[in-house]
This record gives C-alpha cells, sequence and structure tokens, in this order.
C-alpha cells in the first residue's frame, strides 16, 4: 500500500489566494477517484525554499490518500494540470510506501 501526498499552494503564482471553492473542487475529485481523500485544512503548512539568496514562502494545505498501486502516468499529467492551474513552476506530489497494522 502507499501514500500519495498532494502539496497544494494556497496562492498563485501570482499571489492571489485560491478559492476555497477550488481546493475543495479538487478533494472531492481525488475522493471520487480514488475514494478517499484526507485534506489537512485547519491550518495551513508553510514551506520554506531558499531560491538564489532570498528565502520563498509558501502557505499549503496537504491531500492524503492511501491506494494499492500508484498509476506514475496518471500522477504526472496530473501534477503538470495543478502545475498550470495553480500558476506553479513546481507543485510536490509524493508517494511514500506503508502498510496497515
Amino acid at each position: 500500500m502507499d501514500v500519495v501526498e498532494v502539496f497544494l499552494p494556497l496562492d498563485k503564482g501570482n499571489g492571489i489566494a485560491v478559492e476555497v471553492e477550488q481546493i475543495e473542487a479538487i478533494v472531492k475529485g481525488l475522493a471520487d477517484r480514488f475514494g478517499g481523500a484526507t485534506a489537512f485544512t485547519r491550518e495551513p503548512a508553510d514551506g520554506l525554499w531558499k531560491r538564489s539568496s532570498t528565502i520563498e514562502r509558501d502557505r499549503i494545505i496537504i491531500v492524503e490518500l492511501m491506494m494499492d498501486e500508484v498509476d506514475d502516468a496518471w500522477w504526472k499529467d496530473y501534477r503538470h494540470r495543478l502545475e498550470r492551474e495553480f500558476d506553479q513552476e513546481e507543485i510536490m506530489i509524493r508517494v511514500t510506501a506503508c502498510r496497515k497494522i
């Protein structure tokens, strides 16, 4: 079993806040496709990353899904669609192997 985590920005590349309805639609779409999704939305996480000599900051939420098989091609295409939709250079989608106890 794998855990897929989608790190969604709460601000587009131009600094405009993403509408709540847009995030809700993404979470619902993922839940419909994969049978469930958990969005950690209570407090946005602060993502910090270094670009040249400055520190950049992103407000993000994480959407988590569990699945038996990960279709890498589908997820790569989905990541590219999100990057265009959110006007981002890169959106992180992470896959971690796990086991249920």
